[in-house]
């Protein structure tokens, strides 16, 4: 099976004896149910599964309860063998954003302690705005992602003591030697192609046919499409168009969403289409980037443009829907193909998945700088530029953002296909494939630097 991060998150979790119930939130597709059963299975002798999409497409036995003893009664129905006791005993509810009241009715499952529980589903960020009584204190949210990179070495045979050799040669900024860069790089532009969804990765692994991985992208994509413009009835036309212009907007030099083109609408601005926006993160399936002009610590407290960047939760959707099956555009590192948006994916999915809240800069007279992010030991924000192409050294907005002394600024990085690790003043140069290694290092994360 597929090495998940998040496993040892749900295992600690589930071992730890903890009242409040763990809720895996994120996409359709990222494997959410596949790892919960997979560690329910391992650690409880009784596992006890209720699917609320296959509920609502048959009986909807779950549809009316409200309390918890009616919830019990309805388990026990085809899982009534099962239902032991606490230590173990796991009660999984899936898809649970299909019955909002269940939300609530975590808050009592948990006060109950009859049994442990353990809950998942998609666009659980707006179905808990939409909760008439959000369960505070009786939960722990986890969001999870597609698989990163490191989890994308793993499928491929890297092992543990590689990826920390790595990690260390990260830690003192030291370059592979060519061997291992070259290997790293083959990997990150496979990487970009299969993506991180674990159905494309899996076929990847098993077939090496890039026309069956692009087939179950194309699959994902649509079904995405389609489940994004079915929450609400009033706006599902407007996020459909918003999710539909993702990639074009990628393509655009600027990149950001543009109000006025969702509708072709003049006059249209952002705050017009914020729950379009809300809506599309919420379910996992787009990636926000916020714009700031004045990039002081904490981020933010300095957003206040209206202006925003989205991408695609999944780098492998992406370059299936720009270049189809041919590999070479990827591979072969294509002069006259721009690879900008396909590695701004990439960088953006990865940290965002290692826990950052993302940010870009922009300023109409010194230009735009990729990415922004806080760093709480320095408490500073940190630019990261992505270059994809060889003039990794031109980068203007960067050079001005960095001397700007009421930015305060420590540290900056540019990523590119460079293999050598150097440093011109506050900015350090690093090989693409080692954003693998920024992780988010606010106070409260365990074991997290960067």
């Amino acid at each position: 099976m597929l090495y998940r991060k998040i496993e040892k998150t749900i295992e600690e979790h589930l071992k730890s004896g903890s009242e409040k119930i763990l809720l895996i939130d994120g996409a359709r597709q990222v494997g959410k149910t596949y790892i919960i059963r997979h560690v329910g299975q391992k650690i409880f002798k009784n596992f006890i599964e209720v699917n609320m999409i296959a509920d609502f497409m048959g009986d909807r036995l779950f549809a009316g309860i409200k309390t918890v003893e009616d919830f019990y009664l309805q388990i026990s129905m085809f899982a009534g063998d099962k239902m032991k006791n606490k230590e173990d005993t796991l009660i999984f509810i899936d898809e649970i954003q299909v019955y909002p009241h269940l939300l609530t009715l975590l808050k009592f499952l948990s006060q109950d302690k009859r049994f442990t529980y353990i809950a998942s589903g998609s666009l659980l960020g707006v179905t808990l705005s939409q909760t008439t009584s959000i369960p505070m204190g009786s939960i722990r949210k986890v969001r999870m992602f597609p698989l990163d990179f490191e989890e994308f070495l793993y499928a491929n045979g890297l092992n543990g003591i590689a990826i920390e050799a790595m990690r260390k040669k990260f830690e003192r900024a030291e370059a592979l030697d060519e061997p291992m860069h070259n290997k790293m790089m083959d990997l990150f532009r496979k990487f970009l192609l299969v993506g991180g969804l674990p159905a494309s990765v899996n076929a990847y692994l098993e077939t090496r046919n890039i026309q069956a991985v692009r087939e179950i992208q194309s699959e994902i994509h649509d079904y995405y499409a389609a489940d994004a413009s079915k929450y609400d009835e009033e706006k599902k036309l407007k996020i459909r168009r918003v999710y539909d212009l993702i990639v074009s907007n990628m393509e655009s030099k600027k990149k950001r969403v543009v109000a006025q083109n969702i509708e072709n609408k003049k006059g249209k601005i952002f705050s017009d289409y914020a729950d379009e926006f809300e809506y599309l993160v919420s379910a996992g399936i787009a990636l926000h980037v916020q714009a700031i002009s004045t990039p002081v610590f904490p981020l933010i407290e300095s957003t206040g443009k209206n202006l925003l960047k989205l991408y695609l939760n999944d780098v492998g959707i992406l370059t299936g829907i720009l270049y189809g099956n041919n590999i070479r555009a990827v591979l072969d590192d294509e002069k006259s193909i721009n690879l900008g948006a396909v590695y701004e994916t990439a960088v953006a999915s990865e940290l965002i998945a290692h826990g950052f809240k993302l940010f870009y800069y922009d300023n109409r007279s010194k230009g735009e700088v990729d990415y922004l992010v806080d760093d709480y030991n320095s408490l500073s924000a940190v630019p990261i530029e992505v270059k994809s192409g060889k003039d990794y050294t031109v980068h203007s907005a960067l050079n001005t953002f960095v001397k700007n002394e009421d930015y305060h600024v420590k540290k900056a990085f540019v990523v590119s296909n460079e293999r050598s690790v150097t440093q011109n003043g506050k900015i350090t140069y690093l090989p693409i494939y080692y954003i693998m290694f920024f992780n988010n290092n606010e106070p409260d994360a365990k074991n997290l630097q960067f």
